[in-house]
Order: structure tokens, then C-alpha cells, then sequence
């Protein structure tokens, strides 16, 4: 057994204040991980769920309006549902309307679906509910405005709650059959399909990958007459929204630093302080012989054990934590400020054994700071022969 280990398992740290601290900063490091990841998964999926991960139209303006219609038989269609990572595609159509109830006037996007809900039924969002004082089974007027005003009466089947807005115009579900007759089109025609991606691919840069793949795809497989599709990735469609989670990134990772930071210095003045303890120690083992570095290791291994125990209690502690949020969500949030209405958490293994293992070497690093004082201990004034 080599002198330093066995030197070490015999010294004791008595440092329950550094044991605490070290794990109240692996806990927060741990969760501010968890939490991150709940936002961007939550978002993301809510997102998906309401717009798609990539639409994908006959130009860029079809989008709003009557526009271009497509084919939903078209010929590239088998090529776009089995590319690598596609999960769903659904043809859709979309279309600028104002709505309103008594004196209220709203502007809204409406996104018709294939559905088998009944006709002129639509699910808005509790955004335009509160606005104009709707509620389930209400009727809704609604002005389709083109070349000649169109006027349909939908009956409000659903209140969903508002994730986001489509370049702020409130989102409302109807039956795709709905808009096909008030746009002139029959059963084939659609302004556009969304496509769910599988969730490794629900990043900004692999969504933008594979919208560009979806694209090309559309016009290497194009029949005769029939046109290439643009595709859009949701991150390009709601930067606004990605913009708020890539700030997120930068507040985690200024909290992971500086509570790696925290944890460094707290095991950096427990170790001083076991050094002072053990000055006699430190000059006995010079006087034997040992030199410098083999002294420190003596420390470290100590400091490692502490470390390593901080980590294992924060990091239990906070997937403790984790399970209990997601299965009760008793932290509540406010879904007007944080689009979400509990405090999402996402458990990524591999991702926490990294930055725990990042942690362990940066805190390690900065515990090298009392070789110094080792260095300074004179065997002649710590050792006394009595």
C-alpha cells in the first residue's frame, strides 16, 4: 500500500460545514441543469405540438392567406415521411381572420387540421377567451378577409392554454375541411405540412439541418408541375422564443461556475484549516523523508473523499427532487411569464456525470492552492523531542 494513501485513510476531517456546503453546491449545480433541460423540453414539445418542428409550404407567403395550395398526393410526400428523424407529417392549412364577440375585435391566426371533430368547430386559446369573454359552446364570428369578405360562425369547442403566438396573432384550431371550402379548394389542397421531428433532433442546429434536407428532398422527388416546397424550421419561425432559452444557458452556466466557484474555495479553506491542524503531522513526514508532493497527495486524497461524499448528497438530494417535482409539480409557475405553469425538470445522466466530473476537476484544481503552506512548513519548528 503506497505511504500516502495509507496515511491518509488514517487522518480525520472534521469539517461537517464543508461536507454541507460542498453539497448544497453540487445540489444547485445538479438542479439548475434539470430545470434548464425541463424548459427546453417542455417549449420545445409545446411547440411541436401547436406548429410543428418544420413547415414546410409552397412559398413563403402562402403561409398567411389564400396563397399557393399544395398537394396532399403529391409524389414526394413517401420521400419527407421516411426520412431519418421524421416522426409525423400532417398537412395543414392557414389563414388570417378577425373574430368577434359583441364590441371585441381580435385578429387570429387559424390553423386547420385534419380532425374528426365536428364541422364549424374551432379550440382557441384562453389568451383570446379572457379577451373576448368566451367560454365552451360560445359562438364566435369570424371575418375571412380577400378579395370578398367570407363569414363563418364556429362554436367554440375547446379553451386551450397559450403557449406561444404565430407573429402575434393568437393560434385557433379548426376543421381542415372548414377552410378548404372557404378558401375554393377541394379535399386535396393545402397551404402547408408540419412535420414532428423525433427529439434528438429537436435542436436549433439539427432542426435547421433537416428542414434543409426536408427541402431538397421535395425537389429531387417533384413530379412534373409539381414545385419544390420551401422548409421552415420552428427555432428560424420563433427566434424570439429560442432567444430567451439560449439566454437561460448563459444564467446556468454563469450559476455553475460560480457555485463551482463556492464549492472550490469552502474545500480550499476546509483543507487550510485541516493543515494547520496537522502542522506536526506535516513536519514529522518531512523529517521522515517525504517530500512535498507526496505530502500534498496525503491532503488531497482527503479533500477528494469530502468532495466526492458533497457530490454524492447534493446529487442525490436533487434527484430526489426531480422525482418528487415531476410526479406532484407542487412548484408553480406563472405560464404568462415562463410559458409553462410548473417548474419543469429533465434528468440527463449524461450530461450531470459531465459537469459533476467538470466540477470534481476545477475544485481539485483549486485545492492545490495549500501546497504552498506545505511547502513552508519547517520540520525543525513543527517537531518537538520531548
Amino acid at each position: 500500500m503506497r505511504a500516502s494513501r495509507f496515511i491518509s485513510e488514517r487522518l480525520n476531517f472534521r469539517g461537517r460545514i464543508t461536507v454541507a456546503a460542498t453539497a448544497v453546491s453540487f445540489f444547485v449545480i445538479i438542479l439548475s441543469l434539470m430545470v434548464l433541460g425541463g424548459f427546453k423540453r417542455e417549449i420545445r414539445r409545446g411547440i411541436s405540438s401547436l406548429m410543428g418542428d418544420v413547415q414546410m409550404t409552397a412559398s413563403s407567403l402562402s403561409y398567411y392567406g389564400e396563397g399557393e395550395p399544395i398537394s396532399a398526393d403529391a409524389s414526394y410526400l413517401p420521400y419527407l415521411r421516411e426520412c431519418k428523424g421524421v416522426e409525423e407529417l400532417t398537412p395543414a392549412i392557414y389563414r388570417t381572420a378577425v373574430v368577434k364577440n359583441g364590441s371585441e375585435i381580435e385578429g387570429v391566426l387559424i390553423k386547420a387540421l385534419p380532425s374528426a371533430d365536428s364541422s364549424l368547430t374551432v379550440s382557441i386559446p384562453s389568451t383570446l377567451a379572457d379577451k373576448l369573454g368566451l367560454k365552451e359552446g360560445d359562438r364566435m364570428l369570424t371575418y375571412f378577409i380577400g378579395d370578398r369578405v367570407k363569414i363563418r360562425n364556429f362554436t367554440v369547442r375547446e379553451i386551450y392554454r397559450d403557449l406561444l403566438r404565430a407573429d402575434d396573432k393568437m393560434l385557433v384550431f379548426a376543421n381542415l375541411g372548414d377552410l378548404q371550402r372557404v378558401n375554393g379548394w377541394d379535399s386535396t389542397m393545402v397551404s402547408a405540412f408540419e412535420i414532428k421531428l423525433l427529439d434528438y433532433y429537436r435542436r436549433s442546429d439539427r432542426e435547421k439541418t433537416k428542414a434543409a434536407e426536408l427541402s431538397t428532398l421535395s425537389g429531387i422527388y417533384a413530379s412534373e408541375g409539381e414545385a419544390p416546397l420551401a422548409a421552415t424550421a420552428s427555432s428560424q419561425r420563433f427566434s424570439r422564443l429560442f432567444d430567451w432559452l439560449n439566454l437561460l444557458d448563459f444564467n446556468v452556466l454563469a450559476i455553475l461556475v460560480l457555485m463551482i466557484l463556492v464549492a472550490g474555495f469552502n474545500m480550499v479553506s476546509g483543507l487550510l484549516i485541516m493543515l494547520f491542524r496537522h502542522t506536526g503531522t506535516i513536519g514529522t513526514l518531512k523529517a521522515l523523508g517525504m517530500d512535498n508532493r507526496r505530502i500534498a497527495m496525503v491532503f488531497l486524497r482527503v479533500a477528494s473523499g469530502v468532495v466526492l461524499k458533497g457530490m454524492a448528497i447534493g446529487g442525490g438530494a436533487a434527484l430526489l427532487f426531480a422525482l418528487v417535482q415531476s410526479s406532484t409539480h407542487f412548484l408553480r409557475l406563472n405560464p404568462e411569464n415562463y410559458f409553462v405553469s410548473f417548474v419543469p425538470v429533465a434528468v440527463n445522466l449524461p450530461q450531470i456525470l459531465l459537469v459533476c466530473a467538470i466540477a470534481y476537476g476545477a475544485i481539485m484544481l483549486l485545492l492545490l492552492l495549500p501546497y504552498i503552506f506545505i511547502s513552508r512548513v519547517d520540520p525543525s519548528e513543527t517537531v518537538r523531542i520531548k
